[in-house]
């Protein structure tokens, strides 16, 4: 893998699925893990790679714009799905971030609810968690933890796509 990581994430193995992104140093609740970054494509060219076999690494960033992790990614591209994350995906003046959701190890997996990303398409989830929903939609969300994401004013849930987070194979 010829890629610069982003300060403090390591690429291994995961029991989710393929790679992961793991905490190589301590992330505190709320601190910033780090940028989502790749190459910055019009949703036009998100659609047409979306059509492409094998899986993808794209996320929307809004209504005009996508970021391509697997183009110049630095780690985050590798993030899996789970029911009980540990990270929230924040859309900023046009920047994706991760933040954690609460105090993250070195070691452990970095993880967020791909929820909101997956667009409620029914994908099969393999996070094993206690709370795992086995499916990555809303079925059996009731009340105010159906609207989890963090709510900034450039953060747009449902935004993201079903291609993005660990779904590149490195």
């Amino acid at each position: 893998m010829n890629q610069r990581l982003a300060p403090g994430l390591t690429i291994a193995r995961s029991k989710i699925h393929g790679q992961g992104c793991f905490a190589a140093i301590l992330f505190r609740q709320n601190q910033q893990i780090a940028e989502y970054v790749g190459e910055r494509i019009s949703l036009e060219e998100a659609e047409r790679r979306r059509c492409s076999s094998g899986e993808q690494c794209i996320c929307d960033v809004d209504a005009e714009w996508s970021i391509d992790g697997s183009r110049g990614g630095n780690g985050t591209q590798y993030v899996n799905h789970s029911c009980q994350p540990n990270s929230d995906v924040i859309v900023l003046r046009g920047q994706i971030f991760l933040y954690a959701l609460r105090e993250i190890t070195s070691g452990e997996e970095i993880t967020t609810d791909y929820l909101y990303e997956l667009g409620l398409d029914g994908t099969r989830c393999h996070c094993r968690t206690d709370s795992c929903r086995e499916t990555i939609s809303l079925a059996g969300i009731t009340g105010d933890s159906a609207g989890q994401a963090s709510e900034t004013p450039d953060h747009h849930p449902g935004n993201l796509t079903p291609v993005w987070g660990g779904a590149c194979e490195g």
